[in-house]
């Protein structure tokens, strides 16, 4: 039995995509490379509350049917960043109870532990569902400063920025935008582009809203989510590249994608076609992490103790950041035939895909990458007819020479160190 201390993967609770015929032997297999990882730290990571992929890694590939004999050698690749944890303090276990003091030591990294076990005796004593909501959800100063901090991995920077696109938005009177038009506006601005420059680093922190975080609410506040469209909202999200498909192709009377866009995600879309030919395809780093935290919204979505109100907060705190990630990479032009065009390496259904990713040798990216994309073909088949999924170059981007992944792909320099793909790809 699970507990807040225990981590048991259940063939009842597989995740909102799994392979059929998952074996008891595989869940027990990763539930054992779990939770030992939740108490370690990154060794060779500078940045503090750096993530531990493991966890992530095991419980995504039990969803892609990876056999039990696997998840010791995906352990073993990956244990070589970890640490043990610092000593906890008791008294600062208790007093964690008071929110001034959970707000002082939150991005401290010494006190990690500490809130660790700090919520595991919080959970149960009330139950996940209470602590969410009271720690999470609850939209006061601590809430906000946890979930922030959950949705960008790191301290808490991002919050100004989400909390005044959140004013903003309840300001603005007008209908919703769709998020493939206001990449669209994004990409166009000369003046918000500036804000993304090589030399900073972190484009989004030191750079776009660094620099000129005005224009960036000003365009993200103009995607609103409704309480009566969650689902529909969620699917845009997930596959607002159909639209954004049609869109140009509708302005270039070309052919009508109805029967080729489904599988796309709105993030996918930037991902997959931000590439820079004649150099080989790879996905950018950054964006595919907009990818593969979309699975978890419809997770949200079906979660009864959670209010509409937070499920339409959460929802829209997603669309706004994917936004501002977009936009942090200096908006590189996206081009859609490298999606439509691609032919796969080894070309195959989804099984062969997935076979192929979960022997993958890296941290999970990869194969969480490939779940998120099989799920969103899943989630957005009602809106857009019949499926053919073409984002197929995951895969073969990551197996590819070189680095796996490309990393803030608007700008040349991201490039330089790139090969040219064979004559026959340009």
């Amino acid at each position: 039995m699970a507990t807040a201390t225990k981590v048991q993967l259940s063939l009842d609770h597989c995740g909102e995509f799994h392979v059929p015929n998952i074996s008891t032997e595989s869940a027990a297999a990763a539930s054992a490379f779990v939770y030992p990882t939740s108490h370690l730290l990154s060794d060779t990571w500078t940045q503090p509350f750096a993530p531990d992929h493991i966890g992530h890694h095991a419980v995504t590939n039990v969803a892609l049917g990876a056999p039990a004999s696997s998840f010791e050698d995906h352990y073993n690749r990956n244990q070589s960043y970890q640490r043990p944890p610092e000593p906890i303090d008791q008294d600062i276990i208790q007093n964690l109870h008071n929110p001034n003091i959970f707000l002082k030591y939150l991005d401290q990294e010494r006190y990690y532990h500490d809130y660790v076990i700090f919520f595991q005796h919080e959970i149960d004593k009330h139950g996940l569902e209470k602590v969410v909501n009271e720690y999470v959800l609850k939209n006061d100063d601590r809430a906000n400063a946890l979930l922030i901090r959950i949705m960008c991995a790191n301290d808490g920077w991002l919050g100004p920025y989400l909390l005044a696109i959140e004013k903003a938005a309840a300001a603005n009177m007008e209908p919703s935008k769709s998020l493939a038009d206001i990449i669209d506006q994004i990409a166009a601005d000369p003046d918000l582009l500036s804000g993304a420059i090589w030399e900073e680093g972190n484009g989004a922190r030191h750079g776009i809203l660094g620099l000129v975080p005005e224009a960036i609410v000003r365009y993200a506040s103009q995607w609103k989510v409704g309480i009566d469209e969650l689902e529909y909202k969620t699917a845009e999200m997930t596959n607002n590249a159909g639209s954004y498909f049609r869109s140009v192709l509708n302005r270039n009377s070309t052919f009508h994608l109805l029967s080729i866009c489904n599988g796309f995600h709105f993030t996918a879309f930037f991902a997959g076609a931000a590439q820079h030919p004649p150099k080989q395809i790879k996905f950018d780093f950054y964006y595919m992490h907009c990818v593969t935290s979309s699975i978890c919204y419809t997770t949200f979505l079906r979660q009864p103790w959670i209010t509409p109100a937070n499920k339409r907060r959460l929802l829209q705190f997603k669309g706004w950041f994917d936004l501002g990630m977009y936009a942090s990479r200096k908006a590189p032009k996206l081009l859609p035939n490298e999606i439509v065009d691609y032919k796969p390496k080894q070309p195959s259904g989804w099984d062969g895909i997935i076979e192929r990713v979960i022997a993958h040798p890296d941290d999970g990216h990869a194969s969480k990458l490939v779940r998120a994309l099989k799920h969103g073909e899943n989630i957005c088949r009602p809106y857009e007819g019949d499926p053919k999924f073409r984002v197929k170059d995951a895969i073969d981007s990551v197996q590819a020479s070189g680095k796996p992944w490309v990393r803030n792909a608007g700008f040349e320099e991201a490039w330089t160190d790139f090969e040219d793909r064979p004559t026959a790809q340009v």
